[in-house]
């Protein structure tokens, strides 16, 4: 109940960053509550990034709402992805859906800079990597994009998506015993979409992306669950 109350004020807008909450015996007073579940929702709130908390006197103790960095939102999303089965093809879909938009508009939007660190990325994968630490840099690659598109929420979406099904990429690529093949082929289509993108070509940017998000989760099992826990209680062997 209280931290519903607290999130109505806060979709709301009755609560703003910079407001001040009552402190827990008010609160609590206030609510009918119990100071434990004031306690409880308060750290809830906190732990999202939503409040700050300070014990003490002065201007900068007791309950602060304040803007929640964007990273949290990633955080959140994708400990809510992390925990639920999601089948291949909608996971497929979201990514192409977000990472399209982020493609067409960084090919408009992009800096010379934007391109000297996707550049950079790229470089690193030339290396004869392993799957982990080629995947953190795929990761990277495909992130700076979505920043270059300048849109923080669909960064950050990407970015929560992208950690939420890493382990099963990985996963994919190790199984993978032509890995070597998988990641030069990987490394090509990221210089495609790189040089759509220093050319400004929007259309064709989002093309490839989309391409390469469809060939490359075409590892997985076709219609099979990212995280499937439940096939994996039912059968300790699988």
């Amino acid at each position: 109940m209280v931290l519903t109350h607290i999130e109505h004020r806060l979709m709301a807008g009755e609560l703003r960053p910079g407001d001040r909450l009552p402190g827990e015996r008010e609160l609590a007073h206030q609510l009918g509550a119990g100071r434990q579940a004031v306690r409880e929702a308060l750290r809830v709130l906190q732990a999202q990034g939503v409040i700050r908390s300070q014990v003490g006197t002065g201007e900068a103790s007791g309950t602060v709402v304040v803007p929640a960095p964007a990273r949290a939102l990633g955080r959140v999303l994708a400990l809510h992805l992390a925990v639920d089965s999601f089948p291949v093809d909608d996971v497929t879909e979201a990514r192409v859906m977000l990472e399209r938009f982020s493609a067409g508009l960084a090919a408009r939007r992009r800096t010379a800079r934007d391109l000297l660190v996707m550049a950079a990325e790229l470089d690193a994968m030339d290396a004869d990597l392993g799957p982990e630490v080629f995947s953190d840099a795929d990761i990277a690659f495909h992130v700076l994009i979505a920043a270059a598109a300048g849109n923080r929420l669909v960064n950050e979406l990407t970015v929560a998506i992208r950690e939420s099904v890493r382990g099963v990429l990985v996963g994919a690529m190790r199984e993978r015993a032509d890995w070597p093949a998988l990641r030069g082929r990987l490394r090509g289509e990221h210089r495609e979409i790189y040089a759509a993108l220093a050319d400004g070509d929007a259309e064709l940017a989002a093309g490839r992306i989309e391409a390469h998000i469809r060939a490359f989760h075409g590892v997985l099992p076709a219609r099979g669950a990212v995280v499937d826990r439940s096939a994996r209680e039912a059968d300790p062997q699988s």
